[in-house]
């Protein structure tokens, strides 16, 4: 207990320590996680009234946040299957960063969960044995089984590495081999479950589709590890952290081939809604044109659509692709077109029209986009706090200091 005590100490001493400019980014985020705070007290004081969701449609901005961040922590296993799984060394050095990345947005995924069900008291019914989960019938429950245990696997992995190496000890692969591998496969079957999630309600037919599934996958292998790229270059540059440039250029290719299947799939999609005039094809011509004078997606969908198209077109050029502005850029365009096709592409045209036919469009409120400003601030401080941590113990700049390792020596002699 107390080289474990000392473990945390150590760590809490290394996150609260260092430059101007961190100390300021960490302010930055406090700051917005304030004002998250004070959004949200507003929203528990007056009800779900102050958002833009009614009757017709029961999800909007929080959840359709939940979604994608599921695929941004589901794309932890990018690197994570080729550093255990096909021995590739050039992944090593990242996956702890990757880890710490899917922990950060898990923790915004639940929390989006948390703000969306109106309040914490509500939170009971989805506890097992406390309320009434209907597993394994219901879908909802699957999710919160897969939500929860991939946020455990990524916490306590990482953390028996850390502890090991800041004592100076390689792990025992035979400990953390096996949890590693089943979280490649807990992986994959968190965003499958939350596709099914929508594809299982047949009153709703924007969603029911064979493809949606693989096209969650697809998408959270694209927008990751574009997310990754750039992070691994910002603390590469500015945190004198090794990460290989081979990382950078292998996860490029990652992204590009995702890029292309993601794209591959919007085609097919937009064939079979669009090559014949259908009433199940209404919720896809509201989006991408309207109906009569409701456009409120329009403009949004066609951003998206031409971020990740030029993107993928940048990327599927190798000359451009190697050069590190267009690769980041590129990066930029897929996360930010991505994040608005999984969100309000495609989790709001799921209710409009509502099966009756009539059209209600949805809008967040100031309400919602400042709760969701300060939950993606808290997934960013939680991320920076745990990076902070993490490389000095992987460089070897962090370690048991000796007195502590002789005090327990002698406290064990003296047992």
């Amino acid at each position: 207990m107390r080289t474990l005590r000392a473990f945390f100490n150590d760590a809490l001493r290394e996150a609260t320590q260092g430059s101007t400019a961190y100390h300021l980014w960490m302010a930055i985020l406090t700051g917005l996680m304030c004002c998250g705070a004070w959004a949200y007290s507003i929203q528990l004081r007056d009800g779900m009234v102050v958002t833009g969701l009614h009757d017709h449609v029961s999800w909007g901005f929080y959840i359709s946040n939940f979604t994608f961040l599921v695929g941004v922590a589901a794309a932890a296993v990018i690197l994570v299957m080729p550093s255990y799984v096909l021995k590739d060394h050039d992944f090593h050095s990242a996956v702890l960063i990757g880890e710490a990345m899917a922990v950060a947005a898990l923790i915004m995924a639940i929390a989006f969960v948390v703000v969306d069900v109106g309040g914490p008291a509500r939170l009971w019914h989805l506890m097992p044995i406390v309320g009434v989960m209907n597993f394994p019938r219901s879908m909802l429950a699957w999710d919160i089984l897969v939500l929860n245990g991939y946020l455990a696997l990524n916490i306590g992995v990482p953390f028996y590495l850390l502890y090991s190496h800041w004592q100076g000890k390689e792990p025992d692969k035979r400990l953390y081999v096996p949890v590693v591998l089943l979280s490649i496969a807990w992986a994959v079957s968190l965003h499958l479950v939350t596709a099914f999630l929508y594809a299982g309600l047949p009153a709703r037919p924007f969603w029911n589709s064979s493809l949606l599934g693989p096209r969650f996958l697809a998408t959270a292998f694209t927008a990751g590890p574009a997310l990754m790229i750039v992070v691994l270059t910002l603390i590469r540059r500015f945190g004198d952290y090794p990460v290989a440039k081979e990382t950078i250029e292998k996860l490029s290719v990652v992204v590009t081939v995702a890029a292309q299947i993601c794209a591959v799939m919007t085609i097919s999609e937009l064939f079979v809604e669009f090559y014949r005039n259908t009433h199940h094809g209404m919720s896809a011509r509201y989006l991408f044109f309207g109906i009569g004078e409701k456009r409120a997606l329009v403009p949004w969908i066609w951003s998206s659509i031409a971020l990740t198209f030029t993107a993928t077109g940048l990327l599927s050029l190798h000359r451009l692709r190697a050069k590190k502005p267009v690769l980041y850029l590129a990066c930029a365009m897929l996360f930010v077109g991505i994040l608005i096709e999984k969100g309000i592409g495609t989790i709001i045209p799921g209710f409009i029209p509502e099966p009756w036919g009539k059209i209600h469009e949805y809008s967040p409120t100031w309400v919602e986009l400042v709760v969701a400003l300060g939950i993606w601030s808290m997934g960013a401080f939680v991320f920076t706090v745990l990076a902070k941590v993490a490389i000095p113990i992987e460089l070897g700049q962090l370690r048991e200091r000796e007195e502590e390792t002789e005090a327990d020596c002698l406290e064990g002699v003296s047992k």
